[in-house]
């Protein structure tokens, strides 16, 4: 009931923070998505320049996320930014985006690159007219996962300036406001939710019933 009451009573502040958290999120996943799945579309044919690029995404996967955040803002150019919080979440970003393109880019069979090459296509329209449709589900799961996570690992940035839905979480432990904490909590869950269910309404949209393996 408290945390009810104070939704209602706050309610343009809190519209605020969500609005913030969504333009940070937002800003990171389209550099995310331009940068990320350019690269595994580069490392798809170099085995060995994707075990090193995925080696260093699984590395920088393993970094708490409040420890990246304190080397970001350590970087000049940088400090306590928006530039700080938007670069963290491409980095957390990496691993999914560029492991799920280049596995779903590999995972093309065998059988139909061959015949697309026997119709005499060249690479860049096999990889723009064969493989990357066919793809595109793995593709879209793992920008999918990407987003969810970012979503989270927003909230820390409220340690380096941001002033998003974090903030409601960080002011009711400071404030031993469990109102407060709950508010945060609940709203920050269902962003995760919500974007969760716009992706999978996403896939359906721009993958054919045939690549998802449903009757037309």
């Amino acid at each position: 009931m408290r945390s009810l009451r104070y939704f209602v009573n706050n309610t343009d502040r809190i519209l605020g923070y969500a609005g913030e958290h969504a333009v940070l999120i937002l800003m990171a996943v389209v550099m995310a998505v331009l940068v990320w799945v350019s690269v595994g579309i580069l490392i798809r044919n170099n085995r060995r320049m994707a075990r090193g690029v995925l080696g260093i995404a699984s590395l920088i996967m393993s970094v708490p996320s409040v420890a990246l955040y304190g080397i970001l803002v350590t970087i000049p150019g940088l400090g306590l930014s928006r530039q700080s919080a938007v670069l963290a979440l491409v980095l957390y970003a990496m691993l999914p985006i560029i492991r799920n393109v280049y596995v779903a880019l590999n995972g093309v069979d065998a059988a139909i690159m061959e015949n697309a090459r026997g119709m005499g296509m060249s690479a860049r329209r096999i990889l723009f007219r064969v493989q990357l449709p066919l793809a595109t589900p793995v593709i879209l799961a793992g920008v999918r996962v990407s987003v969810v996570m970012m979503v989270g690992i927003a909230t820390l940035a409220v340690f380096i300036g941001e002033r998003n839905l974090g903030v409601l979480i960080q002011q009711g432990l400071v404030r031993t406001r469990s109102d407060m904490i709950i508010v945060g909590a609940v709203l920050v869950s269902a962003f995760a939710i919500g974007i969760d269910y716009l992706f999978s309404k996403l896939e359906h949209l721009l993958v054919s019933p045939g690549i998802r393996g449903e009757a037309a």
